[in-house]
């Protein structure tokens, strides 16, 4: 049975949230990360009617969402600032200032960095499944991994001991 319209509006509705909280991550802004779940959602439906010779149709939207990322960042027409006047928001529960200054060490990581440690240790996949989703091999992943964290602590400095509390 080929798959149809609304069996994809249906997977777009369950995998949206899982999709835009990795988008986000690697993001670090909610519009981009929006942007984002959108281009990557787009690409699915484009492969939709040949998605029965793909196993897992929810982490290859993963793949495509973190190749389209690191697609983006690539580009020299990446030149978007954010603004420094930001909207009111509700306040929520949690340290701000420790998820902030997160938010902005894996801004300063290189686009590869960030996807790795993203999905390594934010979505909780081994060594063997990253490398899959980015086309590398897991030596490569290993050695990234421990280069983008030395880097993250760096940058949070006394702040990384905190970050368990996330």
């Amino acid at each position: 049975m080929r798959p149809n319209a609304e069996d994809f509006e249906e997977f777009a509705r369950a995998r949206t949230p899982h999709l835009y909280r990795t988008a986000w991550l690697l993001a670090g802004d909610r519009h981009h990360a929006e942007d984002l779940v959108q281009e990557t959602l787009a690409k699915m439906f484009r492969a939709w009617r040949g998605l029965q010779r793909i196993d897992n149709p929810p982490a290859y939207a993963q793949t495509v969402l973190v190749r389209t990322f690191i697609s983006q960042r690539r580009r020299r027409s990446w030149t978007e600032q954010p603004s420094s006047d930001l909207p009111d928001r509700a306040e929520r529960p949690g340290d701000h200032a420790l998820r902030l200054s997160l938010q902005n060490a894996l801004a300063e990581l290189a686009p590869l960095d960030r996807a790795v440690l993203v999905l390594r240790f934010f979505e909780d996949r081994s060594v063997e499944q990253v490398a899959l989703d980015l086309g590398k091999n897991a030596g490569a992943i290993r050695t990234r991994t421990s280069r983008a964290l030395d880097r993250l602590r760096t940058v949070l400095g006394d702040d990384a001991v905190h970050l368990i509390a996330l």
